[in-house]
């Protein structure tokens, strides 16, 4: 195992936009932290969704509203695929390395 698969990606940047990782049990204060980090971010995400979907629907946008509706579309994906990755990168592996036992069982 790696130094970074023992680590956790924080929902957020450090300086100079570096990743901010956790050496952590997932217990502690920074943890809590960063889970509600993600939680409220997720949120956000949903309800830009909804923004998007009835400024879409209503077509009578400006292209300033395009714009600003593109920009926080694209920072709430940001944030999105970031979660992604470091839930990805804490779950188990699995026990078995034949993934052609994997599409055999999805039907």
């Amino acid at each position: 195992m790696s130094l970074t698969d023992e680590l956790r990606l924080l929902p957020w940047a450090g300086p100079e936009g570096k990743p901010c990782y956790l050496s952590s049990d997932g217990a502690g204060f920074m943890s809590r932290l960063a889970d509600n980090m993600e939680a409220a971010q997720l949120g956000l995400a949903g309800e830009l969704i909804e923004e998007a979907q009835q400024v879409l629907a209503d077509r009578a946008w400006t292209p300033g509203e395009l714009h600003l509706l593109t920009v926080q579309l694209t920072e709430a994906l940001a944030n999105a695929h970031r979660i992604a990755v470091s839930r990805g990168a804490r779950l188990p592996m699995p026990a078995f390395e034949d993934s052609d036992a994997l599409d055999d069982d999805v039907m």
